[in-house]
């Protein structure tokens, strides 16, 4: 017959260990769950740095100020205060049957749409534009004229 003290005692070591593999479970998942949340925060702060960058790039000092190269769009500001590549984008885009993506804005210019580093800085100029006024980004991507 077993020791009912020995048995006693793998019961009560059993039970340990069960109530730590829970712990140690609700750990990982909360582990998990937060490197996602660090993956997701690393994803936007680079996204942010990008812009900034961008914004940066799109200022040109001038006598101790800075000066938008790609102004707000606001009355009295004409197309042609753009530089000549975003007068260019902007064409295509008011000229196009209706809203366009920007792989479209690529093949129009003659943009190689399928290497994917030539698209994208013309998203970035598309996007420029739509953050500057002068274009409006709808919610599945396409790009379109304001209204």
């Amino acid at each position: 017959m077993l020791d009912p003290e020995l048995f006693e005692r793998i019961t009560a070591g059993r039970a340990e260990l069960d109530e730590l593999e829970e712990q140690l479970t609700a750990q990982l998942a909360q582990v998990r769950a937060e490197r996602d949340e660090l993956a997701a925060a690393e994803r936007v702060l680079e996204r942010v740095s990008e812009q900034l960058a961008d914004e940066r790039a799109s200022a040109a000092p001038v006598g101790g100020q800075a000066v938008m190269l790609i102004p707000h769009r606001a009355p009295g500001v004409e197309e042609a205060t753009l530089p000549p590549d975003y007068q260019r984008i902007l064409a295509v885009v008011q000229q196009a049957a209706g809203p366009v993506m920007a792989r479209q804005v690529g093949e129009m210019l003659g943009v190689d749409v399928s290497v994917r580093a030539k698209l994208e800085p013309l998203r970035g100029k598309l996007i420029r534009l739509t953050d500057r006024g002068w274009l409006r980004k709808l919610p599945d991507g396409r790009f379109t004229t304001r209204l």
